[in-house]
């Protein structure tokens, strides 16, 4: 979209341009790539670029939503006993948190800017990098790619996963490649966003290690960066509804994660939970600064069950959001680490019920849960795309 002005603008003429023309589009707001005046160019052109984080709207206040515990990165890191123990609860209770301090706002808001830009690419472009029906996880997913529940009912959110080695091994090619939009920020914004996710991601396990009463490092090792892995950034964008309530539509359908540890940030809530003993669903507030982090599958399957992997879905609600998710090397078999650690071999022992042994490789299990989401695949998926804690009735 774009606007010729015949002089350079004042920001209180802007803020107002901005508000009375392009409120109603939805998150727009105005980045000035030019403004300029020059005796040979009389008119100075104002660029509207869809860009996340700006004229949305706000969290509504008449909807249920779920308490989380805040923990703070730092103090973990240092090791400060108390917020570890925090951290403990939270995992071990509903599996979810928010995380301050996690030093990554940079990283993030440059995140928001390259999916941003890669949304508006030509959905003919962005189709050239689609991810396809096989169980490749990695390239961009269109709305209505993949199914959110037994029916076939569509999902409406669009994405671009990058993988974390496509992104730390750059220029070379690992597994794909992706739009230009993806590969200009390849070094400058993707790495340092994969980084400071798998930072946060060791921290974090470095407690669990020793709270499961793992050997040093098991958890690290596990997740060895260097290893070829499913850790991928993935950028989401739900488009505006038309419906005057959203809220009782689902984007994604109910399911828990794939992997280990997901590093979420919202530029609007969607995210809604389902706690155990709870049967009406939750929204998690977004608080700006604030991380949401949760379990996923393989580390609650590798801690026993020890460490919560819980049920959660997206809302039908106009929201930007981004995540890292950390998973396993692709040759870790996902069971319980029962010889290891006492602990998570008496978990194991209270729960008959459960299998924690898969059989399956985390490159096997990702593979799956990603092909069976696929609407192509729809007459294979079931519960096979849902994950381990997958409840019949919650949708």
């Amino acid at each position: 979209m774009v606007f010729f002005l015949a002089k350079k603008p004042s920001v209180a003429w802007l803020q107002d341009f901005v508000t009375s023309t392009v409120s109603s589009v939805g998150n727009v707001i105005a980045s000035i790539l030019t403004l300029q005046s020059h005796s040979m160019v009389p008119l100075c052109p104002l660029i509207l670029v869809d860009v996340p984080g700006s004229v949305l709207p706000l969290f509504p206040n008449d909807v249920s939503t779920h308490p989380l515990l805040i923990i703070d990165h730092e103090l973990i890191k240092a090791g400060d006993v108390e917020e570890v123990n925090q951290l403990w609860e939270a995992t071990t209770t509903i599996g979810f948190w928010y995380l301050k301090n996690h030093g990554a706002g940079q990283e993030v808001s440059n995140m928001f800017d390259m999916g941003a830009e890669t949304m508006a690419l030509p959905l003919e472009e962005r189709m050239k990098f689609e991810q396809g029906d096989d169980g490749r996880s990695f390239g961009y997913k269109k709305a209505g790619g993949s199914a959110i529940d037994a029916t076939g009912a569509l999902d409406s959110v669009e994405f671009m996963n990058v993988s974390k080695d496509d992104a730390l091994a750059y220029p070379q090619v690992v597994h794909r490649t992706y739009p230009l939009t993806v590969n200009t920020r390849m070094k400058n914004t993707i790495a340092p966003f994969v980084h400071k996710g798998l930072e946060v991601t060791y921290v974090v396990l470095n407690r669990f290690n020793d709270k499961l009463g793992l050997p040093k490092g098991t958890l690290e090792k596990l997740h060895d960066m260097e290893e070829y892995s499913g850790s991928e950034t993935r950028c989401i964008r739900s488009p505006p509804t038309q419906d005057k309530e959203p809220i009782k539509k689902v984007a994604i359908g109910a399911h828990t994660d794939f992997g280990s540890l997901s590093f979420l940030h919202n530029r609007l809530g969607g995210l809604q939970v389902l706690p155990l003993g709870h049967d009406e669903w939750s929204y998690i507030r977004p608080i700006p600064g604030h991380a949401v982090c949760n379990i996923g599958d393989a580390l609650s399957l590798f801690s026993g069950g020890i460490l919560q992997s819980n049920i959660h879905r997206v809302a039908e609600y106009e929201r930007w959001s981004l995540v890292f998710f950390t998973r396993p090397g692709n040759s870790k078999v996902l069971r319980a680490l029962v010889e290891s650690s006492d602990s998570i071999a008496e978990a194991v022992k209270k729960r008959p019920d459960k299998n924690f042994e898969t059989d399956s490789t985390a490159a096997e299990w990702f593979m799956r849960r990603v092909k069976n989401q696929r609407v192509s695949n729809r007459t294979e998926r079931g519960a096979a795309s849902r994950g381990t804690e997958h409840t019949p009735t919650a949708v």
